[in-house]
């Protein structure tokens, strides 16, 4: 009996050789498109209003842009405290925190590392003009907004007033963020507020614009609470070019961009990078990421910098 063509073993091996060829083809084309979806960098920030949001815009927008492969955004959030542990849980990439926050716990952390030192973080005591809170000693019996939950600025506000013997109930406190903190003092509601941010805070800006507004001197306390808490505190002015308000001394905190420890090192390495490179473009956004410098950034007690980055500036040579 003659075979046809189709019934022919040679035919048959050959069909099937095609058939694996097609399939490992599709399979391979569709682990290419797989692995060449843009990675997700959240960069966790703070109020809208606020440094934090403003820097971490920028950041985004120039990663976006930057590198092909990283589709980045930014998160909302309380700031400093909340910051740290959405990186640490792996809920964000990226994030701001101030020095202070990692005093605690976290500093035991081997999932959060540092990129950068990026500027330091001044404690503003915001009131009235005209009202009667001219020193910390002032807030006794008063209410204040110490910072929203989860922020820097409720970490080091309450240590402040722990050190000013003002713990517990001594003041009535509330925790609003910075814009319901500023909508709260011009209403009434409470007598003053805390808020920790780079010079100069949007809405505290705005806030002086609009209605007569003191900042309190804070001088007196940054000693104390170094030796209480750590040094990671130290004293700086907020101009009165700033607010166009009489010069202050208060106490500032550095803050750092802190990144996911199991973050790929070359890929840390190219942020690393164009913060760095880009901080002309970064401080157009807000004037305090222009601060930044490769010689002051590498500065992340008590964090380690993660590899990648330590990498980029050992190349650099700050």
């Amino acid at each position: 009996m003659r075979h046809t063509p189709s019934s022919r073993p040679g035919h048959r091996g050959a069909g099937t050789a095609a058939l694996l060829t097609l399939l490992l083809t599709l399979t391979v084309g569709g682990c290419r498109d797989t692995a060449t979806d843009p990675v997700p960098i959240r960069i966790a920030t703070g109020s809208p209003t606020a440094v934090y949001y403003a820097f971490g815009q920028s950041l985004a927008a120039i990663l976006n842009r930057e590198l092909p492969d990283v589709r980045a955004s930014v998160v909302v959030t309380a700031a400093s405290a909340e910051n740290v542990r959405l990186v640490g849980s792996g809920d964000a990439e990226l994030g701001f925190t101030q020095a202070d926050v990692l005093l605690g716990p976290t500093t035991a952390s081997a999932s959060i590392n540092a990129i950068a030192r990026v500027y330091d973080d001044q404690l503003h005591l915001v009131t009235t003009g005209g009202g009667p809170v001219r020193t910390v000693a002032d807030l006794g019996g008063r209410r204040v907004s110490v910072g929203a939950p989860g922020s820097g600025t409720e970490i080091t506000a309450s240590r402040l007033l722990e050190v000013a013997r003002l713990g517990g109930d001594a003041v009535h406190r509330e925790r609003l963020g910075l814009d319901d903190s500023v909508a709260a003092l011009r209403a009434g509601r409470i007598d003053a507020f805390f808020f920790s941010g780079g010079l100069p805070v949007r809405g505290i800006e705005e806030l002086a614009w609009r209605s007569a507004t003191r900042i309190v001197d804070l001088s007196e306390w940054t000693e104390r609470l170094r030796s209480r808490y750590g040094p990671v505190y130290v004293s700086r002015d907020i101009p009165r070019s700033v607010y166009g308000v009489d010069r202050v001394t208060t106490v500032a905190d550095p803050n750092y961009l802190i990144v996911r420890a199991n973050l790929p090192q070359r890929l840390v390495r190219e942020v690393t990078a164009l913060l760095m490179d880009r901080r002309a473009e970064l401080a157009a956004a807000h004037p305090a990421a222009g601060r930044m410098s490769p010689r002051s950034a590498i500065v992340t007690a008590p964090l380690a910098l993660h590899p990648g980055a330590a990498a980029w500036y050992r190349a650099a040579k700050p």
